[in-house]
């Protein structure tokens, strides 16, 4: 379980603890205490973004145990040690083992809210330096953000991707135009132990019918008229990595057959040869047609089929997944300004995210994407799309739409700050707390990390 706090706190003293905690947060800090140090470590991942302060003197694992511990789960992660004075050459001698820093006691409040403030200043800078080095290496879990969304079917097929990158197995993805089978499919590839290999993708659906064979297999020198060379086809490239063929629906009957040997094989030749050649490749498919319907109705071969479907991913269309368009949409407009290299755009208010749900999006993800360059743009424009018609509903029904629109704006301009938001709102923490969880909002689909 990932911890949204930013910092981390650990003593078993008490009323320190409760100190400590009115401190920082009187300093904007999110705390998380506890007083042992064993409990900490079951909510401290890798992705955690925040600091940890840790008493040394505990029952049970101590300071020094702890800090090796949390160096196992990642060793970027700051840890500021509190220290008796006669302690005070261990943690000299901790900070050489890689603690960030460390506290004397009794310490006051400005020391304690300096050395957060740098170490998680320290820990911003390595965790985009991290992400910086992963995405140039096509590596890095990058799930939570492209598959944007925390509706149930985004998460099962986000966890149905992650579980089968992870595989050699090959795989199926199946779903509408425009419903992100290209990003799993690369998504598939880069997360899986061949991602320093080729990935060589191909849309069968726009290739000559009278080349394809070419194309795909490559030919000899005097393989038929013409041929002056020897040519490498596209599923040479693909040796060593992942081949991703997009439409399979598409797949004439002759080619069907000769790709049901490669997939049995994993072997080839090329055009005007009889000298096979090892593909070793993944083969990841891809169709937005019923392969089953195709083969019903005689028009794809039903062993081909079940060769291509070993595994499946189904992406779900937009309308199965509509909680996701606001969080979504956002996501699309910053990615999209940061292309374009616009800082500052209009955000889009709470009214006009609602309206999102009121559309069709035959054309799924794809659409909404041109819907965010043309929104940024100033083409669409918010009082083009909004409905002012209200359906007579009740009361209750009214305020509780209501509601719900006050915490998603206020949420949204706050970029999930949930002290902030609570504040303007009059409420206390818990009062929103228990508001988001009723209306299934959660904080983290607000800020830059559902990017």
């Amino acid at each position: 379980m990932t911890t949204r706090a930013d910092v981390i706190f650990i003593d078993d003293d008490k009323d320190v603890r409760d100190t400590t905690i009115e401190s920082l947060s009187l300093a904007g800090h999110e705390v998380t205490a506890f007083a042992k140090a064993e409990r900490a470590l079951e909510r401290i991942t890798r992705d955690f973004s925040g600091v940890i302060v840790s008493d040394i003197r505990m029952p049970g694992m101590d300071g020094i145990q702890f800090l090796a511990a949390v160096q196992e789960v990642d060793e970027a992660l700051p840890v500021i040690l509190v220290t008796g004075h006669g302690d005070v050459p261990l943690a000299v001698a901790a900070m050489q083992k890689g603690a960030f820093d460390f506290l004397e006691k009794p310490f006051s409040n400005q020391a304690l809210r300096e050395r957060v403030a740098r170490a998680l200043q320290f820990r911003k800078l390595r965790l985009e330096n991290r992400e910086l080095r992963d995405s140039l290496a096509g590596h890095g879990d990058a799930l939570d953000r492209l598959m944007v969304g925390s509706s149930e079917v985004m998460q099962q097929a986000r966890e149905r991707v992650r579980m089968l990158a992870a595989t050699d197995l090959d795989v199926l993805l199946t779903g509408e135009t425009g419903t992100g089978k290209d990003l799993a499919a690369r998504l598939l590839h880069d997360l899986s132990p061949r991602a320093g290999q080729p990935f060589v993708a191909i849309n069968l659906a726009v290739l000559p019918e009278e080349n394809i064979e070419h194309l795909l297999f490559g030919h000899e020198e005097g393989a038929f008229p013409g041929a002056s060379r020897a040519r490498y086809g596209k599923l040479e490239h693909a040796r060593g990595g992942t081949l991703y063929l997009d439409e399979v629906g598409s797949l004439s009957a002759a080619l069907q057959t000769k790709l049901l040997r490669l997939v049995d094989t994993r072997r080839f030749e090329r055009v005007g040869s009889n000298e096979p050649i090892d593909l070793n490749a993944r083969i990841i498919t891809s169709t937005n047609r019923s392969l089953t319907a195709l083969a019903q109705a005689g028009e794809f071969r039903t062993d081909l089929l079940y060769r291509f479907a070993v595994a499946t991913v189904e992406m779900p269309a937009l309308r199965d997944h509509a909680e996701d368009l606001p969080v979504l949409f956002q996501h699309l407009l910053r990615v999209t300004a940061a292309r374009h290299g616009m800082d500052d755009y209009r955000r889009p208010s709470a009214d006009y995210l609602g309206t999102l749900a009121q559309r069709d999006w035959p054309g799924n993800v794809r659409e909404l994407r041109n819907l965010a360059e043309l929104y940024l743009v100033g083409i669409e424009k918010p009082e083009d799309s909004e409905d002012t018609s209200h359906p007579r509903e009740s009361l209750q029904a009214r305020m509780e739409v209501a509601e719900r629109d006050a915490i998603v704006d206020t949420l949204i301009r706050h970029r999930g700050n949930l002290k902030a938001s609570y504040e303007e709102l009059g409420v206390s923490r818990k009062t929103l707390y228990e508001k988001m969880i009723r209306h299934r909002l959660n904080r983290v689909d607000f800020t830059d990390e559902a990017e």
